[in-house]
């Protein structure tokens, strides 16, 4: 399949068929990583990594869990409006 590059504004766009985008599991709207291999380019979605709470919580230094006088007062201060406690 051929695809026309057309100029746009100051740049070129490629307009890429419903059909292509379907099956890379892509929609109208998303984004798509590009690289140059072997002289061409190669365009694949983009997607965000997925992470679990176990990963994050992993990831955090011990020193980190340590609440601020700031953080402690924020949470012994008692409710000023219509808060849910």
């Amino acid at each position: 399949m051929k695809l026309a590059i057309k100029k746009w504004g100051n740049g070129a766009a490629v307009r890429i068929q419903r059909v292509l985008l379907r099956q890379i599991n892509c929609d109208i709207g998303e984004s798509l990583e590009v690289e140059v291999v072997d002289g061409g380019l190669f365009l694949r979605p983009a997607r965000e990594p997925e992470y679990s709470l176990d990963d994050l919580l992993a990831s955090c230094k011990p020193e980190q869990f340590k609440l601020s006088d700031g953080d402690k007062q924020w949470l012994d201060a008692k409710p000023v409006g219509r808060e849910v406690l």
